[in-house]
């Protein structure tokens, strides 16, 4: 082929690897507008009458909310607080539900001593476990963050355990044969053919944590978004009640794009080239 063919194709295959985010970008311009015409058909019905805002405020009043929590400072340490809670409870969950899991996954005796228990208790809402946890370790954040690990635990495990029983026995046994120690094995063998499928299981759990940070906040803490939403609630500001369920969505959806830019990393990081 001749150098202008080259510098031809060239800014050709450049465009063809550009169109995917141009897709991307228009698929989320997509999402976008909708949300917006939501929005804006939500504001339009409260301002029409059509809605009730002292049950349902409009996304104006929700912003005036936010702008005076803002002010107030009380939005930025609710938030920290948080998610504070959440990093300690889900550091928990990941460290044991990976541990667990891979354990398990590559032990048929402890899976056949263990599973039964953790699937006895795993139905169980975290919601049941309040009363429980506030018996155990009072109010504040030591409740929050049993409450965080136990609704965290399970989606980790049980992606981890999955991704282990998955990996072909094969691969450990080829290993051991040119005299791979079993540390060797688990760090070379196992954990790189099982981190997709472990990454999934950490994005789905910091999910579950998220969600119940705030159903522990909501009773057995002092600050944060949780309790920030019920006391809104007892004094009838409806309109503070949606900014906190507003900021919720928001740090959630960012949760979850951050782990999926981790998963795309991770992932491409460990395939072969």
């Amino acid at each position: 082929m001749s150098a202008s063919a080259v510098s031809t194709a060239q800014p050709a295959a450049k465009a063809v690897r550009r169109a995917p985010s141009l897709r991307a970008i228009l698929t989320r311009a997509q999402g976008a507008l909708v949300v917006v015409g939501l929005l804006l058909a939500w504001e339009a019905s409260a301002r029409a009458g059509l809605i009730n805002v002292n049950l349902l405020p409009a996304p104006s009043a929700v912003l005036v909310a936010l702008r005076d929590l803002w002010d107030a400072g009380m939005l930025v340490d609710d938030v920290t607080a948080s998610v504070t809670r959440v990093a300690i409870g889900y550091a928990i969950a990941a460290a044991l539900g990976v541990a667990g899991g891979l354990a398990l996954g590559r032990s048929p005796l402890a899976a056949r001593l263990l599973l039964p228990i953790i699937e006895l208790v795993r139905p169980i809402s975290v919601i049941a476990w309040i009363p429980i946890a506030i018996l155990w370790f009072g109010l504040g954040d030591r409740p929050a963050w049993f409450l965080i690990a136990l609704g965290a635990f399970f989606p980790i495990f049980t992606n981890a355990y999955d991704a282990a029983r998955a990996l072909p026995e094969i691969y450990t046994r080829v290993a051991q044969c040119f005299g791979a120690p079993r540390g060797l094995v688990i760090r070379k063998v196992l954990i790189p053919a099982a981190t997709p499928q472990i990454l999934t299981g950490l994005r789905i759990g910091l999910g579950a944590g998220w969600a119940c940070v705030i159903a522990a906040e909501l009773i057995s803490a002092t600050s944060g978004l949780g309790y920030m939403i019920q006391l809104a609630r007892t004094t009838i500001e409806i309109e503070k009640v949606l900014a906190g369920m507003v900021i919720i969505g928001l740090i959630g959806f960012a949760m979850n794009g951050a782990m999926l830019a981790l998963e795309r990393f991770l992932v491409r990081g460990a395939t072969p080239r």
